[in-house]
């Protein structure tokens, strides 16, 4: 976190992009998009941006308001709200100064971008927030999949466009994921689409892995254990008979549905094993 002087610094340049500055301390939606543009950090300077919430945009003097442990609370619980994804790292502070008291949120870049305010990747152009044009979002994904280390966003290789089922995508979860105006707005084809939430490598032209759990045809081509097995007994134990036993296959989101239409109800279900790989 910054010393007092260094913030006094960033106060006094008005004009820097990974500095925004605010005396309003209750809105929401401005905090989180401020959030969600600096951990894009789409000029890639790959260092922290800060918001200060108690100094005067225009000036940047401090405005001498009251930092209350609350507006602290809240702060800190934007970074898990599960309006922003995904989850950001961030650091909320208080500090004193003779003028007054200032709250500082430190927001590290991410290194999963995009990351998605309520469906939306907020960037800083310049001194100011904006949604992101379809060439910035490429180029944030692209630096994703550079950065990739995870499992899920590993390339899939032999895994194409033929093997996909792409209505599981654009039918099911872009409607549930992303903001109906965003995606009206939106003329890239699918894969594109795919690629911007980490779900199609665009070098290799192949799903990554989260993709073919979600999205194949026959994920289980590719990830053999990837499947969910139905085990009823006739006891509490191991060792007891076996009174049904199941297999469920297909995409993640048709085993589950799979899983309740042979259970019933989700809060009845019986022991089961889940076997992934």
């Amino acid at each position: 976190m910054l010393a007092n002087d260094e913030i006094r610094a960033f106060l006094k340049d008005i004009e820097a992009d990974n500095v925004e500055r605010t005396v309003s301390t209750g809105k929401t939606d401005k905090f989180c998009q401020a959030i969600c543009a600096f951990a894009n950090d789409i000029p890639g300077y790959g260092t922290p941006g800060y918001l200060f919430i108690g100094a005067d945009d225009k000036t940047g003097k401090i405005a001498g308001i009251e930092i209350t442990d609350q507006l602290l609370q809240n702060l800190a619980g934007y970074r898990d709200s599960g309006q922003i994804v995904p989850l950001p790292s961030i650091t909320v502070q208080k500090r004193s100064f003779p003028e007054g008291d200032i709250a500082v949120v430190e927001v590290k870049p991410s290194d999963m971008p995009p990351v998605r305010y309520r469906g939306r990747v907020w960037i800083r152009v310049g001194p100011r927030r904006a949604v992101a044009t379809e060439q910035e979002e490429r180029i944030l994904t692209e630096r994703r999949a550079h950065n990739a280390r995870s499992f899920d966003l590993l390339p899939c290789i032999g895994c194409g466009p033929d093997q996909m089922a792409l209505s599981l995508f654009q039918l099911d979860y872009r409607n549930a994921a992303i903001a109906p105006e965003i995606i009206e707005e939106n003329d890239r084809d699918l894969f594109q689409q795919m690629a911007a939430l980490g779900f199609w490598e665009t070098k290799n032209n192949c799903a990554t892995n989260a993709g073919v759990l979600l999205f194949a045809e026959a994920p289980q081509n590719c990830f053999p254990g990837a499947y969910i097995q139905y085990v009823r007994f006739d006891g509490n134990g191991l060792e007891s008979d076996i009174l049904d036993e199941r297999r469920f296959t297909g995409d993640l989101l048709t085993q589950w549905h799979s899983l309740k239409k042979h259970t019933h109800s989700v809060n009845e279900l019986p022991f089961f094993y889940k076997k992934y790989t």
